[in-house]
């Protein structure tokens, strides 16, 4: 994927940024408010991706607006990957130096017969850990296979460690429905700015990347 056009712009006294990415397959836009309400507007081309960027926004209180053209005549893969790059570098921008977060959130999501748990580290080192055993090779026209991607690139692009476990279920839809509500409530907590180290960053080094020991 060779990337032709990428821009990013942030507010330094809010946590708000957007991203314009664009390559040879897609073109996308990605803008978010760390303290927002949940207010979102996503139009990607994929209706069951939009439900699940829709259910992140809501439950993390993260604003987010998504804008999407892709090679979906094609397939889903590239449209799928690079809105998770768009909306991981939004956030990591809207970030900034990390300073005063809470670091570290997580959260344990049931939804009828699934339980899943998702556990993170906005640590500006990327590392998944993905572990949700699907049973069906699709979820409306969408590749359960692609979910994997979208969660790889926006670690990725967030700079996050993050681990995602659905320790049972039978319901594919309940399954990943699941996994964005847990990274959403995961999320809330951990970008918070905690009041008693507002302007500290949240590691021993005093920056957040690099080795593991902070």
């Amino acid at each position: 994927m060779s990337v032709k056009e990428l821009s990013a712009s942030s507010d330094s006294d809010k946590r708000v940024a957007d991203v314009a990415r664009t390559t040879k397959e897609t073109d996308i836009s990605a803008a978010v408010n760390l303290d927002g309400t949940g207010v979102y507007d996503i139009e990607t081309g994929i209706g069951f991706l939009d439900h699940m960027l829709e259910q992140l926004s809501r439950h993390s209180l993260i604003d987010l607006t998504v804008r999407a053209k892709g090679d979906l005549h094609i397939d889903f893969h590239h449209t799928t990957e690079d809105s998770g790059y768009a909306v991981g570098e939004a956030i990591s921008l809207a970030l900034g130096d990390r300073r005063g977060i809470r670091r570290y959130g997580d959260a344990l999501i049931p939804m009828d017969e699934t339980l899943t748990r998702v556990a993170l580290d906005l640590s500006n080192r990327s590392y998944l850990v993905w572990r949700v055993p699907f049973t069906q090779p699709k979820l409306g026209e969408m590749d359960t296979e692609l979910f994997l991607e979208w969660y790889r690139a926006f670690a990725q692009s967030a700079g996050m460690t993050l681990h995602v476990e659905t320790l049972y279920g039978e319901n594919n839809h309940h399954m990943i429905e699941s996994c964005y509500k847990g990274l959403a409530r995961a999320l809330r907590v951990a970008v918070e700015i905690d009041p008693r180290r507002r302007d500290a960053v949240p590691s021993t080094k005093g920056v957040l990347g690099g080795s593991i020991s902070e």
